[in-house]
């Protein structure tokens, strides 16, 4: 399913090439599995990415992704959390990728949303929806999330619950989305950091303060290939 692999694109954080391919990253969103008007959405929020200064849109994909974990683009980090069942399903998703000749890089995470569409969009259509599915409720809860913040966000992230072919209450996610207390504020943030500051040994955090998008030699065009 091309549009997996063109979702997980937008979804990354904005490298300066996908400015030089908007023809080819418009042209891509061409999906008949979508209505009408979530193509025409779809199309908006890339045209009015490709229309921001890249370090605008760099800084916005920051603001939305980076700050907290709320909006976590690690799935594992909305369902293991910090648990230790988080490591082994890291091992059981590497080896279904290599057992179908998915390779990753040294550093890339596996539970990677942006990954993860490259990955389901060389599957077969009826494998794609069904993984989809089963994370359904998670990309439900970030657009409730993203609908809350009003990210323009939002509208990657429920046009992958359409394409999972969901059965969820949209209304009550936005309602929880709402009571939730914010975890990107400067506040949030000064409170994460002297968590984990003090944390040592085997419960120090294992990542660093990068963002987690991908290591990329390849260009936007390329990406937006089937």
């Amino acid at each position: 399913m091309r549009l997996l692999k063109v979702i997980g694109v937008l979804l990354d954080y904005p490298q300066d090439e996908l400015w030089q391919h908007s023809a080819e990253l418009l042209g891509a969103l061409d999906e008949p599995l979508l209505p009408a008007p979530r193509r025409a959405a779809l199309g908006a929020f890339v045209q009015d990415l490709l229309d921001a200064d890249p370090l605008a849109a760099q800084d916005a994909w920051l603001a939305t992704f980076d700050r907290g974990r709320s909006m976590s683009l690690l799935l594992f980090e909305h369902i293991h959390g910090e648990s230790r069942d988080r490591g082994q399903a890291m091992v059981d998703l590497i080896e279904a990728y290599r057992n179908n000749g998915f390779e990753l890089a040294a550093r890339e995470l596996p539970d990677y949303i942006p990954l993860l569409l490259e990955y389901l969009a060389q599957r077969p259509q009826d494998e794609g929806r069904d993984w989809l599915s089963h994370v359904s409720h998670i990309l439900a809860m970030l657009a409730a999330r993203a609908h809350e913040r009003k990210s323009p966000y939002v509208v990657l992230f429920e046009t992958l619950v359409e394409l999972a072919e969901g059965k969820l209450d949209t209304d009550a996610l936005r309602r929880r989305a709402s009571e939730e207390t914010r975890d990107d504020t400067p506040e949030a943030m000064d409170r994460l950091w002297e968590e984990e500051a003090v944390r040592f040994g085997h419960e120090a955090p294992d990542q660093n303060c990068a963002p987690p998008g991908r290591e990329r030699n390849d260009s936007a065009s390329s990406e937006a290939q089937p």
